[in-house]
């Protein structure tokens, strides 16, 4: 039962690779099922496929809400979208994977808009990213573009879980 160094060492490398795409999936808040069809979308859209999964991780409404400072966490953020606190381009979406375009505003609802828990978020919101643009007094933020890879803050070797899944 002696494993040659070689095999030893694929074994090695493939759990890297599944610790990667644990951590992804951890950090964006994402199942198993649809962090799969993420991948699915990204290698078969235009660009590096890593890149794009990235891309299409920090589109999703939870983690651009959680972006804005709304939620303290990816998690609240996900509660806020699937209680119907948010609003996109002014209709309630209520579906936290919703993904983003270019120019979408995205807005905590009018009636949601006295809530402490999104009011001591924002407060302690210090977070400034180039491809978002946050408007306090109306509540409301706008999705200006998709994030370059540079620009996403997450500490995720993409091209790991790349690897992973082209197996």
């Amino acid at each position: 039962h002696c494993i040659s160094s070689a095999a030893s060492d694929v074994y090695k490398r493939q759990a890297v690779q599944l610790m990667e795409k644990q951590k992804a999936k951890y950090s964006y808040g994402i199942l198993e099922r649809q962090f799969s069809n993420l991948f699915k979308k990204a290698s078969s859209s235009k660009g590096i496929t890593g890149e794009v999964l990235l891309q299409l991780c920090e589109s999703r409404l939870d983690n651009v809400v959680y972006r804005f400072g709304i939620s303290k966490s990816r998690r609240g953020a996900r509660q806020l979208v699937s209680h119907r606190h948010i609003t996109v381009n002014g209709e309630i979406v209520n579906i936290p994977s919703y993904s983003l375009k270019e120019g979408d505003v995205v807005a905590v609802r009018e009636k949601s808009k006295s809530l402490q828990a999104i009011d001591d978020a924002l407060a302690s919101n210090s977070s400034v990213y180039e491809w978002l643009s946050w408007n306090s007094d109306k509540k409301e933020g706008t999705f200006v573009k998709t994030p370059q890879r540079l620009q996403i803050p997450e500490n995720i070797k993409e091209q790991l879980i790349v690897e992973l899944y082209s197996k």
